[in-house]
């Protein structure tokens, strides 16, 4: 299936691709253009006036996490993290924000949008499994 979403990938639209492709559609394929209309048989997200955007105070992930009934609680603690990255309202308590932050901008800055989305697949994969680790501990893993 394919997937269009904003060019300047940051924070919410690279963490979406990666929850996209590991928990919605493990063939997703990313296109990149200003408007969703350039992609007419594309599912936009993270695009002004797409059901898959921010709504009601939430990042997109938050969006994608609750249309497709995801529940799982590392993905949500994910979302949190990219929350606080991407909105910065203090709604969540997660330090990690800044700094992967500050990691998707400098990546911005040196890559193309198709890029940014490989390298920071295994950014988020990392984050996905130190937390699940943590869940199955109850504690931060060693």
């Amino acid at each position: 299936m394919k997937w269009v979403t904003r060019p300047g990938v940051h924070i919410d639209r690279a963490a979406c691709a990666w929850l996209i492709r590991r928990h919605v559609d493990r063939d997703a394929e990313f296109l990149f253009a200003a408007d969703p209309a350039l992609a007419p048989d594309a599912t936009p997200f993270d695009m002004r006036g797409v059901d898959l955007g921010h709504h009601g105070g939430d990042c997109t992930f938050e969006t994608i996490l609750r249309r497709y009934e995801l529940h799982d609680p590392v993905l949500w603690k994910i979302a949190e993290i990219v929350h606080e990255a991407d909105i910065e309202d203090e709604r969540y308590d997660a330090p990690e924000a800044p700094g992967l932050d500050v990691i998707l901008r400098g990546l911005s800055m040196i890559c193309d949008d198709d890029r940014v989305l490989e390298l920071t697949g295994p950014v988020f994969d990392g984050l996905f499994e130190y937390h699940r680790r943590a869940l199955l501990l109850d504690r931060p893993p060693a």
